[in-house]
């Protein structure tokens, strides 16, 4: 896959092969008109997809009447967005901070846990990602990663293998501050915990007196057909990070939490300049009213089917994750698969997992584009 174009930028994304200009729903247009059929939604981050009018026009409007201030005035859309998410999000789960992305959330969701209990050590799940940002690394697996944390000088979480219902018990004691858990795996394929594992860990923090925080970074806001993975699973922690699909395209991210966790917290304990800034707040609010309105949820759920079901009958033996977060394990290197499919404009995600292809269309992606992707899939793997 070439890189960048242009010496200007920093040669570190290996880039897909397609020039895009525009988008809409889940099609992009590349610059000589062709269109494509992306299963990828710019890494999750378009959940009602590209350039949905509705959201287009809330930023158009926002932006006219005023683009910017700080958290040093009430703004009316910040707090609109506040209530909304709390809203929608399970149990107590109802106080909210914003900020610009999902290691930046990850970052304060950890000063607030260790505000409230008065400890600094945090527990994490192998295969875990959370983050470039030195604490977030600290919690995030993988050699490369770890070893960023100590140059920053970060002290490594404890990680647990994932699953391990006893390891969660065990690592959970009254030296632990938190507990950072991706009910979906993103990286890792879409791999999802388990029931029993999350559970695991709830009651190891409410023993403990430990903070569990659940990364829905890129499983939250309505990818696992519901609006946060909590619900998928049943199990509410103290905190829940989000960013990616929150507004739609604009970089914000949030954290929402409980009155136990918001305990204490002062003026002063946390900031962000960016953080909450109208126009953002504007996409974001636009953004959760058309996952509503539109029923995007329940298209969630049948359209994940409709592809679990397709993939068996490719023969692929196994499907990860929940909703439009999935994984497709396959007989042969994904990024193989992934490369053929850009031959028929399809675009699809690799992962950690060197044999799982990754899926994260737009949470609007509809039963016909679910057939085209089965379609290109199994022209490619035949």
């Amino acid at each position: 896959m070439p890189l960048n174009a242009t010496p200007a930028l920093l040669p570190v994304y290996a880039q897909m092969p397609v020039h895009v200009v525009s988008g809409h729903g889940s099609r992009l247009v590349d610059a000589d008109g062709n269109e494509w059929l992306d299963a990828y939604g710019g890494h999750a981050v378009a959940s009602s997809g590209h350039s949905h009018p509705r959201v287009v026009q809330a930023i158009a409007s926002q932006a006219g009447q005023l683009l910017f201030y700080s958290a040093a005035i009430s703004l009316p859309i910040r707090e609109a967005l506040a209530t909304a998410l709390a809203e929608r999000c399970p149990g107590a789960l109802d106080r909210v901070f914003f900020c610009n992305s999902g290691a930046e959330a990850n970052e304060n969701a950890f000063a607030l846990a260790r505000k409230r209990t008065a400890r600094q050590h945090l527990v994490s799940v192998e295969g875990g990602w959370h983050g470039r940002t030195p604490g977030a690394l600290s919690v995030t697996s993988g050699a490369r990663y770890e070893e960023a944390a100590r140059r920053s000088g970060v002290p490594l979480s404890t990680r647990v293998p994932f699953n391990d219902v006893d390891a969660i018990r065990a690592a959970v004691d009254d030296t632990v501050a938190a507990v950072i858990i991706e009910p979906v795996q993103g990286i890792q394929g879409a791999r999802d915990c388990s029931v029993e594992f999350l559970r695991a860990a709830r009651e190891a923090c409410s023993t403990q007196g430990a903070a569990l925080i659940f990364d829905e970074i890129q499983c939250g806001v309505g990818r696992t057909g519901s609006f946060t993975a909590a619900e998928s699973f049943g199990v509410t922690p103290d905190a829940i990070t989000m960013a990616k699909g929150l507004a739609a395209g604009l970089p914000i991210g949030a954290v929402v939490i409980t009155p136990w966790l918001a305990e204490g917290v002062a003026v002063g304990d946390l900031g962000s300049t960016f953080g909450g800034g109208p126009v953002v707040c504007a996409a974001a609010l636009a953004n959760l009213e058309v996952i509503d309105e539109e029923g995007l949820m329940e298209n969630v759920l049948q359209v994940s089917e409709r592809i679990r079901n397709g993939a068996r009958t490719l023969g692929i033996a196994e499907v990860q994750g929940r909703g439009l977060l999935l994984g497709l394990r396959l007989d042969r290197p994904a990024a193989s698969v992934q490369r053929a499919l850009f031959e028929h404009r399809v675009i699809t995600g690799t992962s950690a997992d060197p044999d799982v292809l990754r899926l994260m269309p737009p949470l609007s992606f509809a039963p016909a584009e679910a057939d085209r992707l089965l379609d290109a899939l199994a022209k490619v793997l035949s």
